[in-house]
């Protein structure tokens, strides 16, 4: 996966990779991400993401990001806040967090 550093993301000039499912998994893949108001790809992205933050792989990349003009004030000191927490303190920051979204798209149903 290449660091997103561009500031415009666009489907044209985004890497593509093809990816062969399970039987049924495109399914839950498609139910879950309309449980999150998303599209399948921004779902699988999340989803990658977030496992590979978890396992430290995406350490180098969030460094650039900090300084990414994208970011709000707020968002870079939640993000240097967030950073300095432990491992065991963001995975279950992470978690609330996913549960909570999970049940605010389960009370919208």
């Amino acid at each position: 996966m290449r660091p997103m550093k561009q500031a415009i993301y666009s489907s044209r000039t985004a890497d593509k990779f093809v990816v062969r499912l399970p039987d049924g998994m495109r399914e839950r893949i498609a139910d879950v991400a309309r449980q999150h108001h998303r599209s399948m790809n921004s779902e699988i992205i999340a989803r990658l993401e977030q496992s590979m933050l978890q396992e430290g792989a995406l350490d180098d990349e969030l460094d650039t990001r900090l300084d990414s003009p994208e970011l709000s004030l707020h968002e870079r000191e939640l993000l240097q806040r967030f950073r300095q927490l432990s491992r065991r303190q963001q995975n279950a920051l992470v978690a609330l967090i996913a549960h909570d979204a999970e049940m605010a798209a389960g009370n919208d149903d």
